[in-house]
């Protein structure tokens, strides 16, 4: 697995492929294997890369005291791009705000075009259940590793409070182990996640942030999902309509996993935005 040193540490990154760069993202106690199945119904002719952020399930942790707030994750986002020199990137957002606030910092130069799956926005913070759940496993001294270990339980994994509003079928124990092992195994990987949970942010921040995507001037698809579970549906009308040059495409019968839900409807809108829409570098 390739790595890329940055200011903030190593960063763990899978790639395929030869062509325009497409960097998806991907939320809390998860890696990149979340884009897996998709990746292998993506067009050839672009190159897929998929960083592993510091959320727990990362091979090994950042240096000691780096900014892991929303400002300091996008900063490694930025950095990672840049030390990489990927241009006209096409950035995909999933769970978390992250990289979709590049604009909001000035750190999205190298940004051509978004892929926009239901995420965190305008006020929605902490996100639906198990957004509140993980900001409370934060702050009770051993709840992020009771939280690792509970999502190993199918039942337990599958409440609302975990993973059942976030993917509507049920995730598999090889997936979710790969998601949870690394932190269970190194301490320093959940002071990373801690790190990111306990960072200052409020709703007026949030909102702000996505505001601030009025200013993105490159071709974004907004890819929804039209079960509104943690993430509302209504966000997904209300980004395409803030976006210059967003649209809206809704996945039916997904929760905010949709790449687990219904990987060929993914890979068919994403695939189509992908070869027809062109990349650029935002207006200025």
């Amino acid at each position: 697995m390739p790595t890329v040193e940055l200011p903030a540490g190593r960063v763990h990154y899978r790639e395929r492929g030869d062509g325009p760069p497409v960097v998806l993202l991907h939320g809390p106690l998860m890696n990149h294997t979340l884009w897996d199945t998709v990746l292998d119904l993506l067009p050839d002719g672009f190159r897929y890369l998929t960083p592993d952020l510091p959320f727990g399930a990362h091979p090994e942790p950042l240096r000691p005291g780096t900014d892991l707030s929303m400002r300091g994750l996008n900063q490694l986002i930025a950095d990672f791009l840049s030390e990489l020199d990927l241009r006209e990137v096409t950035l995909v957002h999933s769970d978390w705000g992250g990289g979709l606030f590049l604009t909001a910092y000035g750190l999205d130069e190298r940004v051509g075009r978004l892929i926009v799956f239901p995420c965190e926005a305008f006020d929605n913070f902490p996100p639906g259940l198990p957004g509140k759940t993980a900001i409370l496993a934060s702050v009770v001294p051993g709840g992020i590793g009771l939280a690792l270990r509970q999502l190993r339980v199918r039942w337990l994994r599958g409440s609302p409070l975990m993973f059942g509003w976030m993917a509507k079928r049920p995730l598999s124990d090889e997936l979710v182990h790969g998601w949870t092992e690394p932190g269970l195994r190194d301490p320093a990987l959940r002071t990373d996640l801690l790190a990111y949970f306990r960072a200052p942010r409020d709703r007026a921040e949030l909102i702000a942030n996505t505001e601030a995507l009025r200013g993105f001037r490159g071709d974004t698809l907004i890819l929804w999902s039209s079960a509104g579970k943690v993430m509302p549906r209504t966000h997904g009308h209300r980004l395409a309509d803030l976006i210059p040059r967003g649209r809206l495409v809704e996945i039916d019968d997904a929760y905010v996993l949709s790449m687990l839900d219904q990987p060929a409807a993914v890979a068919t809108a994403v695939t189509e935005f992908l070869t027809t829409s062109t990349a650029r570098l935002p207006d200025r």
